[in-house]
């Protein structure tokens, strides 16, 4: 009789992490959180957790195949290295594929949190029945997973994805360490850079601004509170989504003419605003993209919400799985 597969998943990232145990169909079985240390005490927290899985699973006559680890970047996915990311100070050089192989004894692979929650969107959500897809982060940044044929597309080094470093005007917010970047323009953080700078440009004429009345109230401002305000009429705050919806349309049409997806999944800011980017960002897109291109992509928001970190570990350890025909 055959085992049933189960799959453990390593979401590390820079507040918080979580291992979970998944089936096949990504379903979340059991899971443990706790906060993020020092590399030391919490890559220890992380394998006696997904020890304690395994062994239990086993006792239950179930078989564990692989752990997926999903992290945000720079990484060494081919060796499965965390090389210093900037949100896990002191986590320099952590080889964690080959700790969780030698704790576990069952394979194990690192890709970078954006490949991995479009593995996710691309099984379990929004992505589901395409071949070739692509997933834009759009939360605090902005990065992007490529799935080419069915497949993730990480380039020569690992670096493919990196769109929120392209340059989309030579003057705007800083995003990605350059200013006028498409994460500047189109991520969470940039669009309280824009909201901030218009807010200022206007209670220097003396105008007033729903989700800023004074200079004393600009470090406050946020992505949420300027949707508050742009769903309730104030004018500068659906200048600011106008603004981040063109730039996201002159992005995608850069992704719909070079790569001809059939679907890009649209994560965090767009899920919850899409009714204010919608309309500039597609105004943008026609005038942009190629037409043959432009009609064969559909444009979607995320499907898995908050639990795309822990089906993005999961997602990895059954592609994993797939490619070793485990």
């Amino acid at each position: 009789m055959e085992q049933t597969k189960r799959f453990i998943g390593i979401d590390i990232g820079g507040t918080k992490c979580a291992v979970t145990l998944g089936d096949e169909n990504g379903a979340i079985l059991r899971k443990v959180r706790f906060m993020t240390g020092t590399p030391e005490e919490t890559v220890e927290a992380i394998l006696s957790a997904a020890e304690r899985f395994l062994l239990d699973a086993t006792e239950a006559g179930e078989c564990v195949l692989c752990a997926g680890i999903s992290c945000g970047g720079p990484l060494d996915s081919e060796k499965g290295i965390i090389l210093s990311p900037p949100n896990l100070p002191g986590w320099d050089h952590v080889e964690i594929v080959r700790m969780t192989r030698e704790r576990l004894g069952i394979p194990a692979q690192l890709a970078n949190d954006a490949n991995a929650c479009a593995l996710a969107e691309w099984r379990f959500g929004a992505g589901r029945g395409t071949r070739h897809m692509i997933f834009l982060t759009f939360g605090t940044g902005m990065g992007a997973g490529i799935i080419i044929d069915g497949k993730i597309y990480s380039g020569a080094n690992g670096n493919a994805g990196e769109v929120g470093h392209v340059r989309m005007d030579r003057f705007g917010p800083i995003g990605y360490g350059k200013m006028g970047s498409f994460e500047g323009f189109v991520s969470g953080g940039g669009i309280a850079m824009s909201a901030r700078s218009l807010a200022t440009e206007r209670l220097q004429r003396g105008e007033t601004v729903a989700y800023c009345r004074s200079y004393e109230e600009l470090a406050s401002v946020s992505a949420k509170t300027v949707a508050d305000a742009a769903r309730a009429g104030d004018e500068t705050a659906r200048e600011v989504f106008r603004l981040c919806g063109e730039m996201l349309g002159r992005g995608l049409a850069i992704l719909v003419d070079i790569l001809n997806p059939e679907c890009i999944v649209i994560g965090s800011v767009f899920a919850r605003a899409e009714d204010l980017l919608r309309e500039p960002m597609e105004e943008a897109l026609m005038c942009e993209a190629l037409p043959f291109s432009r009609a064969a992509v559909r444009i979607v928001p995320a499907e898995l919400g908050d639990a795309i970190g822990d089906k993005a570990a999961l997602a990895l350890a059954i592609d994993l799985a797939a490619d070793m025909n485990l």
